[in-house]
């Protein structure tokens, strides 16, 4: 794992040999794969540093080869939440997810659904509408906020 480390921030890159970042990178701890608490702690914070746009993370900002570009990913938002958790950043954790909540206009429909992806400037839903794994991703975080306190 020591190649897919970005050797002047520490965190965890979105390929060996390249420095993009990729909020993919918080499932590494999620999917139970040991992963030391310093580089986890950096990635984080390069998660939050460069690819939260408010409240919500873009999945990753480098190129991919397809038109276009993808906005945040409500999924990872949400993963965000767990590993604020898992840091024991618990008072962020709670805050952010009671944010992702709240502020249905830019994140869900009034009847609470949730797309894929949200325009961060614009609340726009894009991607897939109701999306199953953000859904999925809100229900298991409310569940790990419930299970940690």
């Amino acid at each position: 794992m020591t190649q897919g480390i970005k050797l002047s921030g520490g965190y965890l890159t979105q390929a060996f040999g390249h420095d993009d970042l990729d909020a993919a990178l918080l499932l590494i701890p999620l999917m139970g794969i040991p992963i030391d608490k310093a580089v986890l702690e950096l990635t984080a914070a390069a998660v939050e540093e460069h690819l939260c746009h408010g409240d919500v993370v873009h999945r990753y900002l480098a190129s991919d080869g397809l038109s276009g570009s993808e906005d945040a990913f409500l999924i990872c938002s949400f993963w965000l939440v767990d590993i604020l958790l898992m840091l024991g950043r618990a008072e962020e954790a709670r805050a952010l997810f009671e944010r992702l909540l709240a502020n249905a206009n830019a994140n869900a429909n009034d009847a609470g659904l949730y797309a894929e992806e949200s325009d961060p400037t614009t609340g726009l839903f894009l991607g897939n509408f109701p999306q199953a794994f953000t859904h999925l991703a809100l229900i298991n975080r409310a569940l790990h906020i419930q299970l940690y306190e």
